[in-house]
């Protein structure tokens, strides 16, 4: 093999080579997101997390309660409306677990000091500014 060979078949032989490995460590689309089947992580550090159906449905949110007071877990039916919630609300800084009923108005809240009912005009959960994002529409775990 001649030198002028060598500088035209080596650069291109690592250009594919580099090409390869971009392919198998999952290639971010053009709003910055990376897809891959499985990740395996030793921490995950992140601001929310989602847990979605096959069809796009939220089931389970993970995230930061709006106008602060801590985290939230929010657990979701199939249709996406927030079956039962564990954290805290915004202003307040007792923890507890929420139960909902179908249309999204709390039913009962149990925290340290005992099973609560809720008053009857209790208002439905309000959704969290990150969960105005396209595509979580029907995620609020920002009440």
């Amino acid at each position: 093999m001649t030198t002028r060979e060598r500088w035209t078949v080596y650069p291109l032989l690592f250009l594919a080579i580099g090409l390869a490995m971009r392919a198998q460590s999952g290639t971010p689309d053009l709003n910055g997101r990376i897809r891959c089947e499985i990740l395996e992580a030793e921490n995950v550090v992140c601001q929310n997390l989602r847990v979605e159906s096959a069809d796009g449905n939220p089931l389970v949110h993970l995230g930061r309660v709006q106008g602060g007071g801590g985290g939230r877990i929010e657990i979701r039916d199939a249709r996406g409306n927030v079956s039962m919630a564990v954290g805290t609300r915004s202003g307040r800084s007792e923890g507890g677990v929420e139960f909902f009923e179908r249309d999204g108005h709390e039913s009962a809240r149990l925290t340290s000091t005992g099973l609560d009912e809720p008053p009857p005009d209790a208002p439905a959960p309000r959704a969290s500014p990150t969960d105005q994002q396209p595509g979580a529409e029907a995620t609020d775990a920002g009440t």
